[in-house]
């Protein structure tokens, strides 16, 4: 057994099955040998003592023929009988010449020699007298017939007869002996065959035995440790096994009990920190509800300020809208007066210079006036020089003196007023100067004004398509929220449900036998922490970082978890705004 436990299953099977060949071999071999001696009996007497009993059997036959054929013609009256039997005596002859040749050469046996040798003189005979008796006949010589028939024929043809028998017989003999030896070889081979089918049984059956033997039995002791371990006891001892498959598969079943130990115990310090963990995650999932409710109760107060705030919004960019177009209608008024006022100063600069001209021509004037007075003067001193002669001429030169006096009093008048003129001309001039810069500035600072309401209106504008997308998004974070609120319950149901199943795992694999290295206090899923309750304001408070649950694995998000992304994925990206303590990390947290 030992020996058969080293060896492979395959090489035990091949043994066994070329020992059950071998056997076989040897029973067929056997079993031909006997057939080829057995055919090669039957053979030999087919070949011979058949074949010579048939050919002696015609030969006979043929003789009583002919002894009947020439008995009748010799006793019969009719002299034709002879010729008309003429022909079957010849080919009847003839006939048992041809056999009769055919058993001599069949003939090994000298009793059937000597018998054959009878059987030929006696054949002579028996022709010589056939064909006397044939010839006497035709001779019509009928009692010689007779007589040769009764007293020479008959007796010849009996004896001739009765030899032929005893050949006959003795090949029947031979025949039944040859069939006998054949019967006895054909029972001693069926009982050798019968030997060695025992035989061969017997040992295939024990070395079959062995080899079932030798493969059930580890396969019985593999199948109870597997039941064993089925039924959960993992402390079996594995017994000892060969090099074999069958101790390979004991090797690996040792090995898998070693294995699923290790398993078990895992699994069940797995499953009670998954009960301990999904406990706290369910408290966990218990205040984040609370907070996500909070927060989607603001996010809905948040909504309603937003569409207030739009609307405002929306007001102050329609009024943004129409002081541009009051501060585009001034400016361009501006614009129109700063025109005029430019022309206004042109005019003024036209009126200056116009002004210093006629000052200038009132100067020339006032010369004019003090030359003529003083030619006046002269002439009146030179009237006096002349007396009486130039009375006259003196009376026009005071005449001219006075005109000259009072155009350079008129002269001094215009020059004052002129210059009074001029004075408040390039007074005026500097006012429209300053007018014309003011108006310039004034243009200036309403095109600044008209740029800045323009910016004012293009900014109110974004600002309510912004205020606009501001709602828009917060009204998909508050849907996103309450889909939040949702998914937090049914996080909840399924932390509750995943400590239930870990409470369940704990259970399953309590099943299982370990030894006492591995095998852990009972207690130890009972010690774990129960989940925490919390009063409806506590939870709706922000928690700090500290009091917040441990991370969660990652997990597949149920649909509304999916339509909650798909919602903020589609809502309008707006700038970020730093985060606020509160609420809001306990939201960007989660």
């Amino acid at each position: 057994m030992s020996l058969l436990s080293n060896m492979s299953v395959a090489k035990r099977l091949a043994l066994g099955f070329a020992l059950v060949l071998l056997l076989s071999m040897g029973v067929i071999g056997v079993s031909i040998s006997r057939l080829n001696a057995l055919a090669a009996a039957t053979e030999e007497m087919v070949q011979n003592p058949i074949k010579t009993e048939r050919l002696v059997s015609d030969w006979a036959r043929n003789l009583r023929a002919g002894i009947t054929r020439t008995a009748a013609v010799a006793r019969s009256s009719d002299p034709s009988l002879a010729d008309f039997f003429a022909e079957d005596s010849k080919a009847s002859s003839k006939s048992s010449g041809e056999l009769q040749k055919s058993v001599e050469a069949l003939m090994y046996l000298e009793s059937e020699k000597k018998i054959f040798q009878e059987i030929g003189a006696l054949r002579s005979l028996y022709l010589k007298n056939r064909d006397t008796i044939f010839a006497l006949k035709k001779e019509g010589k009928v009692d010689e017939a007779n007589s040769l028939l009764e007293k020479q024929f008959m007796p010849d043809a009996n004896n001739y007869a009765a030899k032929m028998d005893e050949l006959l017989r003795a090949q029947r003999t031979q025949v039944d002996e040859l069939g006998r030896a054949i019967q006895a070889n054909r029972q001693s081979s069926s009982q050798l065959l019968m030997v060695l089918g025992v035989l061969s049984v017997f040992v295939g059956g024990l070395f079959s035995w062995l080899l079932a033997n030798s493969v059930t039995k580890p396969l019985a002791q593999a199948s109870d440790l597997a039941k064993r371990v089925a039924a959960g006891d993992l402390t079996a001892k594995v017994p000892a096994h060969g090099k074999d498959e069958v101790g390979e598969l004991m090797s690996s079943l040792e090995l898998m009990q070693t294995s699923l130990s290790a398993v078990v115990n895992n699994v069940r310090r797995g499953s009670e920190s998954v009960s301990n963990a999904s406990a706290e995650i369910a408290q966990g999932n218990s205040d984040l509800s609370a907070r996500t409710e909070h927060q989607a109760s603001a996010l809905e107060q948040t909504a309603a300020s937003m569409e207030e705030l739009n609307s405002t919004v929306r007001n102050n960019a329609d009024n943004a809208r129409q002081a541009n177009q009051l501060a585009l209608t001034a400016s361009n008024v501006a614009v129109q007066g700063g025109a005029v006022v430019g022309e206004v100063v042109e005019t003024m600069k036209g009126i200056n210079d116009a002004s210093r001209k006629i000052s200038d021509i009132i100067s020339v004037i006032d010369g004019i006036a003090f030359q003529t007075n003083i030619l006046a003067l002269n002439a009146a001193v030179e009237a006096a020089r002349a007396g009486e002669q130039g009375r006259g001429f003196a009376v026009v030169a005071s005449e001219v003196r006075s005109l000259a006096g009072r155009s350079a009093e008129a002269a001094k008048e215009i020059k004052n007023l002129i210059s009074a003129s001029v004075e408040r001309v390039e007074h005026g001039t500097a006012l429209v100067d300053k007018a014309g810069s003011t108006m310039t500035e004034v243009v200036s600072s309403i095109r600044r004004v008209t740029d800045i309401m323009g910016e004012i209106s293009a900014a109110s504008h974004e600002q309510s398509a912004g205020v606009a997308q501001v709602g828009e998004a917060v009204t998909s974070m508050d849907q996103a929220t309450q889909q939040n609120a949702a998914l937090v319950e049914q996080m909840a149901a399924a932390a509750s449900s995943l400590r239930n199943q870990a409470h369940d795992l704990v259970q399953v694999v309590a099943v299982f036998k370990l030894t006492s290295d591995q095998t852990l206090g009972a207690g130890a899923y009972a010690a774990s922490p129960a989940p925490r309750k919390q009063s409806p304001a506590a939870a709706a408070a922000p928690k700090a970082d500290s009091q917040r649950p441990a991370p969660m694995a990652k997990v597949p998000l149920s649909p509304p978890a999916n339509a909650a992304r798909q919602v903020l994925a589609a809502a309008p990206k707006t700038p970020s705004r730093p985060s606020k303590p509160g609420n809001d990390e306990d939201w960007e947290s989660f």
